[in-house]
């Protein structure tokens, strides 16, 4: 008897948890990695407010959010490129929420860091590498004598992503242009380059570089773009210590644009949900107090107040 009411109480327990959740109202949200670690942080901000919404959020490129936004498969797609003509066609409605950038990197322990962090590389050398194949070892990669001929093995993105498209556009071309090893995922493609001592890929910052320490992320090291092609990096371009520098740099204009670009919450059409459209409100509101906080470069005052017009439909 014991033992079926304590049964029975497991069972009631259960029963009224989940009853609990099919009380909240639910927001679903796919997309780009890029937008993945804010989006995060902003959903567990607002559900501290509202205890009555329930926030699922899932990465997977921005193609994936895109296409799961105009399926209407989810109520945001996080996107992290510019929005395409075909898209809007089909309905695709989007406000910009905050801005980051991608950056080059390459392995820690690659032979020839020392001289990668003190001449850097063009934009000219980065479209050799990876849309036609013309460098294909690392010492004619840099400006000046360097010993050795290290080969240079290329990883780029497999999924449909803002990142690859951005760093594309960077060097004048689309993710389709760009050459080398498809990985899926920001996570996946900075983990091939810290395993390769040979490697070079791109990421996003937060990908790029720890959450804790802001410091470059384990066995890797972001390479810092020749700006000015002088064969070195001068004091106005080295900014790549620390995720605040590189920030900074977006912020004040000095990284170019691309790969930095601003980033988008799509729906298809303007949202009906009362809650999906109030979390979109809250992010370039309230929510722009988290920006800065989780890696990310806020827009300015007049963009965030033009999003807010566009999602009140004025």
């Amino acid at each position: 008897m014991r033992a079926s009411m304590l049964i029975l109480l497991i069972v009631v327990a259960f029963s009224l948890g989940g009853c609990g959740d099919s009380n909240k109202e639910t927001i679903t949200i796919s997309g780009a990695w890029a937008l993945y670690p804010l989006t995060i942080r902003w959903a567990e901000e607002y559900q501290k407010i509202h205890p009555d919404v329930k926030i699922e959020v899932s990465a997977g490129g921005a193609g994936k959010g895109m296409t799961d936004a105009l399926a209407e498969a989810v109520d945001i797609g996080m996107v992290s490129r510019e929005i395409y003509p075909a898209e809007i066609e089909k309905g695709a409605f989007w406000v910009s929420v905050s801005k980051d950038a991608v950056v080059p990197m390459t392995n820690a322990d690659n032979p020839v860091i020392g001289e990668i962090l003190k001449k850097g590389i063009t934009r000219e050398t980065f479209e050799k590498i990876w849309v036609t194949e013309e460098i294909t070892k690392w010492q004619d990669a840099l400006s000046g004598d360097v010993t050795g001929r290290s080969s240079i093995h290329v990883y780029t993105r497999s999924d449909a992503c803002g990142a690859a498209e951005t760093w594309a556009r960077y060097m004048g071309h689309h993710q389709e242009d760009l050459q080398g090893i498809g990985v899926f995922g920001d996570p996946g493609l900075a983990d091939a380059v810290r395993k390769d001592f040979v490697g070079i890929g791109y990421n996003n910052i937060n990908f790029a570089y720890d959450a804790g320490t802001k410091r470059p992320a384990g066995g890797v090291r972001v390479i810092p773009i020749d700006l000015n092609g002088d064969g070195r990096i001068d004091e106005s371009e080295d900014f790549y210590k620390s995720r605040d520098g590189v920030v900074k740099a977006i912020a004040e204009g000095r990284y170019p644009s691309p790969p930095a670009r601003n980033l988008h919450f799509v729906t298809q059409g303007i949202p009906e949900r009362e809650v999906v459209k109030d979390f979109m409100e809250w992010t370039i509101t309230e929510g722009q107090k988290y920006v800065d906080k989780a890696g990310y470069i806020a827009l300015p005052k007049a963009t965030l107040d033009e999003q807010l017009k566009k999602l009140k439909g004025n």
